[in-house]
């Protein structure tokens, strides 16, 4: 069937690279802001999570992500994932031509619109908060605003576990939320792609008054963006198929939770990568 795209590169796809399944948040986001594009998805199962792995090892999966990737006819990356973006996007920058756009930016955006009293919260691995990544974006955007972190490195294994709806994430989710309580913030970021998968839990927990923020609304409008001003956009006026998704661990546990986020039946192929 002949392709409606205006140009070859406009058919390519848009990559994303995660340690798991909470990329999938950010590709949920895109099928429904663009549908018209393919995906091709990355999720490090083998070295999941990153959160607790020292930066030099975590950009070094990436790299090796990346390479594969070139294999791939891809338009634009996403590295959605918190850690692998506080490890440093200029250092992925290096290693590839394509646009390339974090989760990191989006949700800040994104909270600074919602917060009414500048007490704003976020909350990711271990990798994520000691970063400081989100405190260095917030002291260039608006160094008004009070930021309180909190890491939460147990959520990322809770939801690739299939454990969200268990008694023992509602008491987990307490403990850690407990101090954004106490400090009052009106707003709190999920600084994670896998947190938006404990949103129920995490807004039990912190209550109606606060408003929770995911990146992977924001990541894909910024991704639409920057492909509309680079021509790349798909020129296709229907929903694109042939979308697909690696991992580098077994296939099985992945696609058994990714059809649980994403509707429809998908294949899930093993990558085993050099690193």
């Amino acid at each position: 069937m002949k392709s409606n795209c205006l140009a070859m590169e406009q058919c390519k796809s848009i990559a994303l690279i995660d340690s798991g399944v909470g990329g999938l948040t950010v590709v949920k986001e895109i099928f429904n802001q663009l549908p018209n594009e393919k995906i091709v998805y990355f999720g490090d199962t083998a070295h999941m999570p990153y959160g607790p792995r020292p930066y030099e090892q975590v950009r070094g999966f990436v790299y090796e992500i990346l390479d594969f990737l070139k294999t791939q006819e891809i338009k634009l990356v996403i590295i959605a994932c918190n850690t692998a973006t506080s490890a440093g996007l200029h250092y992925y920058q290096e290693k590839t031509e394509l646009p390339l756009l974090g989760v990191i930016e989006p949700g800040v955006r994104a909270a600074l619109g919602q917060t009414r009293n500048n007490k704003i919260g976020v909350i990711g691995t271990t990798g994520t908060i000691k970063s400081g990544a989100y405190q260095d974006v917030f002291n260039r955007f608006a160094p008004e605003v009070r930021l309180y972190s909190q890491p939460c490195p147990l959520f990322v294994l809770i939801v690739e576990n299939g454990l969200v709806n268990s008694p023992e994430a509602v008491r987990v989710a307490e403990e850690y939320l407990q101090p954004l309580k106490k400090a009052g913030i009106d707003t709190l970021i999920l600084g994670c792609t896998h947190y938006p998968l404990m949103a129920e839990v995490i807004e039990k927990v912190m209550g109606p008054g606060v408003k929770l923020i995911s990146s992977a609304e924001e990541t894909a409008r910024e991704a639409k963006r920057v492909l509309a001003e680079k021509g790349l956009l798909s020129g296709n006026g229907k929903a694109m198929s042939g979308h697909r998704f690696f991992v580098s661990g077994p296939a099985k546990p992945f696609a058994d939770l990714a059809q649980n986020l994403i509707e429809g039946t998908i294949k899930v192929y093993q990558v085993i990568l050099p690193w």
